[in-house]
């Protein structure tokens, strides 16, 4: 047994009783990675089941200045989960026993550890829905999702995590219990913590609690698949769309390397000649978007696409979407090492940031896959590689931080949906300045003085670049 566990494992047994405390080899290896990269182990794990055993946790922790990390079920791709400083990681994804959707307040209140997919479900059965669909939401966390802000392919139309939570029950880095916001959508009572705290990646509270915006259901969906020869030509036709006045619920995009991936994961049909396929999804008024699903049709012709097929069936709808939601486990298929980035440009820039990457990927000779939510001009270059090949490796590196230059370069941000966590920490001030990172450092420390909470995410320590080598 370490010299940790001599100090603190019987104290923390205390808390959440030995079945709820986790110190084993094997138990801290599962819990030392998530989807991105590196590994980092923890001293001891915990899992909490109640607010009252997460302040406790805290008051201890603070006293004895020992790191904190929470975790969900670890579906992040920026490194936000890894307790790079060792310590305690507090297993959130037990604390699951609330999900309440009251019709009336059009509001559902649900702990951390509930599954997004579940909320989906609870919220559909009252006739309502909860828009925020990150892909992994069948295995992600609210939890995890509030921490990062998460988004989706409804995020066009819909907005994002923060757009719908309006209150949360959280617990300081000092173990201080506080509740934000409440159950009314308008609050302006002082400083929006509720906004501060989703997307904060763990860093200044720990989510016990959160109280969710639904919103009525849509009467009517109508999908819209659009086949390009130009990934170009396919950007300008997404602009043409959103200039149009229609604001489309999802407009999805996957370049020729993301179809031939999933044709040879999967065959859904697609067209392994095509060099784009533009997917969209409109919600509403059944007679409203037949019109503008015409109208979308017209701007994809326009712009020179080569075959417009509109869905008639729920099935064939579904069948649409397939392709679309296989391609992160069929580029995943082609080399041992995926390599996902999350950038964000203007609707404006996105046929030039198609043009960009394509460029990227020829400059560094790399398995670079474009697909994302193109709609909101939130992109996902996935790069596959070998991570056994050290040369390849560093080329990947510089074709990272190129991506990220190009979307600081066209107006854009280093992330989306994925947040910063340690991947994207290097890259922080080129989007802020020295100074907005400073005042984003100002609240850490004002929230969390004696950096226990998450230590080492968001900010950069002097000299930290990006590296995937082992060099």
């Amino acid at each position: 047994m370490t010299a940790f566990l001599d100090t603190h494992l019987q104290p923390l047994r205390d808390i959440f009783g030995e079945a709820r405390v986790l110190w084993q080899a094997h138990d801290l290896v599962s819990y030392s990675f998530d989807a991105s990269f590196g590994s980092y182990l923890p001293d001891v794990v915990v899992q909490p089941l109640t607010t009252d055993e997460v302040s406790r946790l805290m008051k201890y922790a603070n006293r004895h200045l020992v790191p904190v990390t929470p975790r969900g079920h670890s579906t992040c791709l920026s490194g936000g989960p890894l307790p790079v400083r060792g310590g305690i990681v507090a297993d959130m994804s037990r604390m699951n026993r609330t999900l309440t959707v009251d019709r009336e307040d059009l509001v559902a209140v649900v702990s951390p550890g509930v599954l997004t997919a579940a909320i989906h479900e609870a919220a559909e059965r009252e006739g309502l829905m909860y828009p925020p669909d990150p892909s992994s939401s069948q295995v992600s966390t609210i939890g995890g999702n509030l921490a990062e802000n998460s988004g989706g392919p409804r995020g066009l139309k819909y907005g994002v995590t923060k757009d719908y939570v309006i209150g949360l029950e959280i617990v300081t880095p000092e173990g201080e219990i506080v509740r934000t916001g409440g159950r009314t959508v308008k609050n302006v009572t002082g400083y929006d913590l509720t906004k501060l705290i989703v997307g904060s990646e763990g860093t200044l509270a720990i989510i016990t609690e959160a109280t969710l915006r639904l919103i009525p259901k849509p009467q009517a969906t109508e999908t819209l698949m659009a086949v390009f020869d130009d990934l170009v030509a396919s950007g300008r036709a997404i602009s043409a769309i959103l200039a149009s006045g229609i604001l489309p619920a999802k407009i999805e995009i996957m370049d020729q390397a993301s179809i031939v991936a999933v044709e040879n994961f999967e065959p859904c049909g697609l067209p392994r000649d095509a060099e784009a396929i533009v997917l969209v999804e409109l919600d509403g008024h059944p007679a409203a978007i037949r019109d503008e699903i015409d109208r979308v049709r017209q701007s994809c012709e326009q712009y020179g696409a080569r075959e417009v097929r509109v869905a008639r069936t729920a099935a064939e709808r579904n069948e649409l979407w397939r392709g679309r939601k296989l391609v992160s486990p069929a580029i995943a298929r082609i080399k041992p090492t995926k390599i996902s980035e999350d950038i964000t440009v203007p609707k404006s820039k996105i046929p030039l940031a198609f043009q960009r990457l394509k460029e990227i990927r020829e400059r560094y000779g790399l398995h670079l896959v474009i697909f994302g939510h193109a709609g909101d001009g939130n992109l996902h270059p996935n790069i596959v590689a070998d991570k056994r090949d050290q040369g390849e490796m560093r080329r990947v590196e510089s074709a990272v931080a190129d991506i990220f230059a190009l979307a600081i370069e066209l107006g854009g941000t280093l992330s989306g949906e994925h947040g910063i966590g340690t991947m994207k920490a290097p890259f922080l001030e080129l989007e802020l300045g020295a100074v907005g990172v400073e005042m984003m450092r100002r609240i850490k420390r004002s929230w969390d003085p004696n950096d226990i909470l998450n230590p080492g995410k968001i900010f950069a320590e002097p000299g930290q670049r990006l590296v995937l080598t082992d060099e």
